[in-house]
């Protein structure tokens, strides 16, 4: 984390803290992997839907053709997401990871739909579907998409948590479709089919709306995590030489890379040397949260902030 020492327009001394990130290229890696198998085994899910006369399957092949489509704006977006900062977008271009995330949500959402549009007929007059070709395809779609989600686990990012949710939603339905199967093959039940698909895509639509939620949150510059804001908060009350802040903003560009400006008030007028002292201590300090940008302005004592006349809300 390099301090880039300014000053502001009223003589008040900032510092911002970059700290450059490394990352990006593996997520567009994990993201990557995560597409093309997507992909290849959704041609697979739709002929052996065919084959199998299974509701469940084929309303996971549909599915997995949006996640596909979706992986693959995320993947682009991921990259995009690489390029450096221009006088266009000061900050980069992290922030088309949350849009891809909140794209990639909605199309969730709308795939879950249309699985319960065509399931839920089926309960009145099920069909059964063959077991075997469902076993064979359960197991092979566990091992798949199983590999896939553990490559986006070890994603941060908003776009990589969503995308991992498409494929554990994936894993959950073919671990189901391996239960079910094997049921089917000793008793004849075939309502179990649309059940089954009607069942995990429940479940699997109540996460994806939670994680919508949280995007949009961070989309409209929420702060992104209470507790980290509440600690930032007391880092800077125990520091004597300051005797109040406000105009504190804690937001995030993508869900990992969170940015912090603050307005501090000094409890005495100090030198020059000695300011440039204390934005060290204060680098130091904030060290451990490891945020991509900090912006500090110093109010030497007794000088009204010229943000006061503005509705943003000050805290003490």
């Amino acid at each position: 984390m390099l301090p880039v020492l300014a000053l502001s327009e009223s003589g008040f001394l900032l510092y911002t803290m970059h700290n450059h990130d490394h990352h990006q290229n593996k997520s567009s890696s994990r993201i990557a992997w995560a597409f093309f198998l997507n992909v290849t085994f959704t041609i697979i899910e739709f002929i052996g839907g065919v084959l199998t006369n299974s509701t469940a399957i084929m309303a996971d092949a549909v599915h997995d053709l949006g996640d596909s489509l979706s992986i693959a704006l995320a993947w682009i977006l991921a990259k995009l997401g690489n390029k450096p900062a221009s006088q266009s977008f000061s900050y980069g271009y992290k922030r088309l990871s949350l849009l891809g995330s909140l794209v990639n949500g909605m199309v969730l959402i709308a795939g879950s739909a249309w699985v319960l549009y065509q399931s839920i007929p089926r309960l009145s007059n099920p069909e059964m579907p063959v077991t075997e070709g469902m076993l064979a395809l359960s197991i092979f779609g566990i091992a798949v998409n199983g590999f896939a989600a553990f490559k986006l686990s070890k994603g941060k990012t908003m776009n990589e948590k969503v995308l991992n949710w498409h494929l554990l939603e994936d894993v959950l339905g073919w671990v189901a479709v391996f239960i079910v199967s094997i049921v089917l093959m000793f008793v004849e039940w075939p309502i179990l089919d649309p059940i089954l698909a009607i069942g995990f895509t429940l479940f699997i639509l109540f996460n994806v709306l939670r994680n919508v939620g949280s995007t949009l949150k961070l989309f409209l510059q929420g702060v992104p995590d209470k507790n980290l804001a509440k600690k930032i908060e007391d880092k800077l009350k125990s520091i004597p030489e300051f005797q109040s802040f406000h105009h504190l903003h804690l937001w995030s560009l993508d869900g990992e890379h969170h940015v912090l400006t603050v307005h501090i008030e000094l409890y005495a007028d100090i030198s020059l040397e000695a300011q440039r002292s204390l934005k060290s201590q204060l680098s130091d300090e904030l060290a451990e949260f490891a945020l991509s940008h900090t912006t500090v302005e110093f109010e030497l004592h007794g000088e009204s902030c010229r943000d006061d006349k503005s509705n943003m809300n000050s805290q003490t």
